[in-house]
């Protein structure tokens, strides 16, 4: 291989990071993500790994030599984009033969060998657990072997792994405190794709969370398929837990513990973390962000479903009471709260009235946004081997329509309600839509854009909203004197 650079190519909007200082003598690599949080995250410790061994980074994947696509297999459109996207590389492949292209991730373990033999669009094939195997994959590749690594580990989690912030403004970053997924919901392929729920020494993530925050960065987001069943105590898995006596339990550290050590690190980092499942968000955890002004005050808790029936047949492992007190202690223990969710429309035997019961539940809790989707069956998953995809492409969407409808009437109404008022902003940059303008976001995790002035990314500042649409507030920033009359 030649000299190379490596990148990674942000599919949501993420600005990107040229970190060309690595020494590239084993070549240039370009890396583009796609999918949740978690995989942007895996994509740093792949840049890590990949630098360490030697190759360097590049922002243009026609001048790589080899190319990573780090995928998502949460729905089947994720899928399509992807292999459109390596139809592309393998046209650069018909131009330079000696450019190897490889599939990480969830997709990647999913299909295996019918990205490699089948379909014939890869060189190499990574899981989620196989990063650190990734330079002797190309090895294998160079000797003309196909190459793929998806053996999912019970312990692995990169913890020792500095990760190379890619896609990043400089300010805030992703800690990832658990890998995989002990929740087996019906409809999600994630269990398959990245294997048992397993948590990270506590120690590295302080540690992490701390060298972050002296290079600048203000504010983490501690990462997990479900970050509110975190738990460690030796090798970290909850069955080696469950076996431990009470005063052994004592000496464990569970979520709301490890949010309370990384708050103490310092007033000016803030934290935020994502994502909660209902069943497992505790009290401790409400009361811990309310202890710590630095702890965001926002949540992101899918429901995924208004229906308890459907919630049932999800495998979410509560019901729509239950669901309904989660938000009223929140409401509660954390007044002002910003709160958003999941929601899927068109579940299997979903019925108008299920469908209803979602809109009714929307309208209740008045989420300040959702990410929104009509189901998408997954092979493996529960849902495909037990129950029919049987509501029809035209009501799922319908559904979704209305659920996108009722969200967007929410969001404009909380936003409305918000002018007048003043808000804590940390500045992440500038606007996309005005190089005279700055924006960040507000502890609820609301978009608020304003006038550059002289300040600069990582500021602080006090926000006082005049305007607003319904994604974004809009106002200038005021000192404490005139907040304070």
């Amino acid at each position: 291989m030649n000299n190379k650079d490596l990148i990674i190519e942000a599919r949501q909007g993420e600005a990107l990071a040229d970190t060309t200082d690595a020494t590239g003598e084993l070549g240039k690599v370009y890396i583009e993500s796609y999918g949740c949080q978690m995989n942007f995250s895996d994509s740093e410790i792949v840049a890590s790994i990949m630098k360490q061994k030697g190759y360097s980074l590049t922002t243009d994947y026609n001048d790589a030599d080899l190319i990573l696509v780090n995928t998502c297999a949460i729905r089947d459109n994720a899928e399509k984009k992807v292999r459109n996207r390596l139809k592309t590389y393998n046209g650069i492949k018909k131009r330079k033969p000696d450019v190897v292209i490889g599939v990480l991730g969830c997709m990647a373990e999913r299909l295996k060998s019918t990205l490699l033999e089948e379909e014939k669009l890869v060189d190499i094939v990574a899981g989620p657990d196989a990063y650190r195997d990734l330079p002797n994959l190309v090895d294998q590749v160079s000797e003309g072997k196909k190459a793929i690594n998806v053996i999912l580990s019970k312990d692995e989690t990169y913890e020792e792994i500095e990760p190379v912030r890619l896609a990043s403004n400089g300010v805030t970053a992703f800690i990832t405190i658990t890998r995989g997924c002990d929740n087996m919901c019906s409809f999600c392929v994630v269990p398959f794709t990245r294997g048992r729920e397993r948590s990270r020494n506590p120690e590295s993530i302080i540690r992490e969370a701390k060298d972050l925050f002296a290079k600048g960065y203000r504010e983490v987001t501690l990462l997990g398929q479900n970050v509110d069943s975190y738990l460690w105590y030796g090798g970290g898995l909850k069955k080696e837990f469950a076996n431990l006596s009470e005063e052994e339990q004592g000496k464990s550290v569970r979520f709301a513990q490890l949010m309370e050590m990384v708050a103490k690190i310092d007033p000016l980092l803030r934290i935020r973390f994502s994502t909660s499942h209902p069943k497992d968000m505790t009290d401790e955890v409400l009361y811990t962000m309310a202890k710590y002004p630095n702890i965001c005050n926002y949540i992101h808790l899918p429901f995924q479903s208004g229906s308890t029936t459907i919630l049932e047949k999800m495998n979410r492992g509560y019901s729509r009471d239950w669901y309904k007190a989660r938000i009223s202690a929140i409401r509660e223990i954390i007044p002002g709260c910003g709160i958003s969710a999941d929601i899927i429309a068109g579940f299997c035997s979903e019925t108008e009235e299920d469908h209803l019961e979602t809109l009714s539940l929307m309208d209740w809790v008045q989420y300040d946004f959702s990410y929104m989707f009509k189901y998408s069956e997954r092979p493996k998953t529960m849902a495909e081997r037990k129950f029919t995809d049987d509501v029809s492409e035209e009501d799922k969407t319908r559904r979704l329509e209305e659920i996108i409808k009722m969200q967007n009437k929410h969001s404009l109404l909380i936003n409305k309600e918000r002018i007048g008022k003043t808000y804590e902003v940390l500045i992440e940059g500038v606007s996309k839509r005005s190089e005279e303008h700055l924006f960040g976001r507000n502890s609820q995790n609301t978009v608020v854009v304003f006038p550059r002035q002289n300040f600069s990314a990582g500021d602080y500042v006090h926000v006082k909203v005049s305007e607003c649409t319904s994604a974004t507030l809009i106002g200038r920033v005021v000192d404490l004197e005139e907040i304070e009359a």
